[in-house]
């Protein structure tokens, strides 16, 4: 009797620690938002923001990975791009309400809907506008926006996508570093290119 107590108290414990051990996916999410923070892009999991299109293909719903990349001595503008076909596409419906000597008055049909009387606008910022993605083909069907401000370039998607055996069954392990790393070069490419470009 005593033994058959002895096995059962093993298998139980056993099974609790089977149960804190993290699943294939979960360790391939690690290891990717690891790689990730060691290729400074700085992951994080966050809320759909309500201008993107996640689960569902709802606007706002679900979780995302946000992906940040800080530029060292560089002035981006406040403006947000949405992925449409393959290509960037200006949210011009984003009113940014910080302190700027270049804005638009809002229209008054927009300004009702932002229940602001002196709410301004910035130009929109156009330097992306139809640029496409170029992104590894393992990582662009789950791109969703992009957000830049100061001098941060931020990257919405669904990274989880990217370790699912269903969503890319392409996925090798070796093959994270340079993905990420093809993704930050596009970073890089595409805020300098809106340093270059003037606002229209």
């Amino acid at each position: 009797m005593g033994t058959l107590i002895g096995v059962i108290i093993v298998l139980f414990v056993l099974g609790s620690m089977m149960a804190l051990k993290p699943n294939g996916i979960d360790q391939r999410l690690d290891q990717l938002r690891m790689t990730a923070r060691r290729l400074q892009l700085n992951p994080k999991l966050v809320a759909c923001p309500d201008w993107i299109k996640g689960r569902d293909n709802e606007y706002g719903r679900g979780m995302m990975g946000q992906y940040c990349l800080v530029l060292e001595n560089t002035q981006l503008p406040h403006t947000r791009y949405q992925v449409i076909d393959g290509q960037w596409r200006p949210d011009s419906s984003f009113v940014d309400t910080t302190k700027d000597e270049v804005k638009l008055n809002i229209p008054s049909a927009i300004r009702s809907n932002q229940g602001r009387a002196n709410v301004a606008v910035k130009k929109t910022d156009f330097s992306l506008d139809k640029a496409p993605l170029d992104l590894p083909s393992s990582i662009e069907p789950f791109v969703k926006g992009l957000l830049t401000k100061a001098n941060s370039i931020i990257i919405y998607w669904e990274d989880i996508a990217y370790v699912r055996p269903a969503s890319n069954p392409s996925y090798q392990k070796q093959k994270i570093e340079a993905d990420l790393l093809i993704l930050k070069e596009n970073l890089e490419k595409w805020a300098l290119e809106m340093q270059k470009t003037p606002i229209a």
